[in-house]
């Protein structure tokens, strides 16, 4: 039988940063899903600058929500930071498509998975970072 250790605690400093990076990611999804439910005209002159018919909004709002309350939710952090991720380079390769800048949604996913590495042992036992 295989005897496992427990993760090392973690600072104060270490989770209030993480559960403020966990956050950010969270609320932008929640407003930019609220925004596609509620169509103003800024959503709508942005989808056709981006060549996205107005028939996907709403089903683009609904991924948007799931994923960010699959982040939020511990148990289940990891499948909604690769569905956000998923969604992040659909938004970057729409981006770059139409000329537009992207980097901000690069950052995004990185705020978004550091998050994630600092709150939970799990990821950082699979990607560790070494000096």
């Amino acid at each position: 039988m295989e005897s496992t250790t427990p993760p090392a605690p973690i600072s104060k400093p270490i989770l209030w940063t993480s559960r403020i990076m966990v956050a950010l990611p969270v609320l932008m999804m929640l407003m930019s899903a609220v925004f596609k439910f509620l169509h103003p005209p800024e959503v709508v002159k942005s989808f056709e600058h981006l060549g996205w018919s107005m028939n996907v909004v709403t089903i683009l709002g609904v991924l948007q929500l799931a994923c960010a309350v699959l982040y939020a939710i511990p148990r289940t952090a990891v499948l909604g930071a690769i569905l956000l991720t998923g969604y992040l380079g659909g938004a970057i390769a729409t981006c770059v498509r139409v000329g537009d800048g992207w980097i901000l949604q690069f950052i995004f996913g990185v705020i978004l998975w550091g998050g994630l590495y600092l709150r939970d042992a799990r990821v950082r036992a699979l990607i560790p970072l070494r000096s």
